[in-house]
């Protein structure tokens, strides 16, 4: 190797990388994206009169003990296995890139000894209850700002409720399921007839 062979190596990764960042900028020069004046898209709609209609839609909102009474705790085990990579489930099994799963409901954010939790996390500490697990499966970033867990989230409700009851399996004393509240038709039946006169 002659006295100039490093120099010439040298002067072709510095050539390369001119190259690459000229290009990007002439990139940049030549090409400037239209920024529209109002982000997002506008939805044609049809103007009702609003008082016309005689009836209203009925929409049944599902609460979170409703979805949990009627959950899988097996399809969530399958549902489960997106989170293996980076949990393991067994009484006390190792933590991995998350913390050991097992006896999650009950205990509080951030605790689970021998992992090092991010600091939003700790500072989170909140008790694991069905309502706030149920929030955390569906949008951990939005739930707790800054986590550490990089799992988008799941987006649809039944999954989150059959993953929750997987989780309730996961200890030697589960936690209650929340009670479903009565219906308002069952709660009409319940009540007193009254006559008007």
């Amino acid at each position: 190797m002659g006295d100039l062979f490093w120099n010439k190596i040298i002067a072709a990764v510095l050539a390369t990388a001119l190259v690459v960042f000229g290009i990007r900028e002439l990139g940049h020069a030549l090409i400037h994206p239209h920024q529209p004046e109002e982000p997002g898209y506008k939805i044609a709609v049809a103007e009702d009169g609003g008082g016309d209609k005689k009836e209203a839609e009925v929409v049944e909102v599902v609460s979170l003990a409703q979805m949990l009474s009627t959950a899988s705790a097996s399809a969530g085990e399958r549902t489960a296995k997106k989170c293996a990579a980076c949990h393991s489930f067994d009484k006390g099994g190792a933590n991995k890139i998350g913390p050991n799963l097992w006896d999650i409901l009950g205990r509080k954010a951030g605790t689970h000894e021998g992992f090092g939790y991010s600091t939003a996390m700790v500072e989170f500490g909140k008790t694991w209850d069905f309502e706030t697990l149920d929030a955390f499966v569906s949008s951990p970033k939005s739930v707790v700002p800054g986590t550490a867990m990089s799992f988008a989230g799941l987006k649809k409700p039944k999954d989150a409720a059959n993953i929750l009851t997987y989780f309730r399996t996961l200890s030697d004393a589960p936690m209650d399921l929340p009670a479903v509240a009565a219906k308002a038709a069952d709660a009409a039946e319940a009540m007193p007839e009254t006559t008007h006169e």
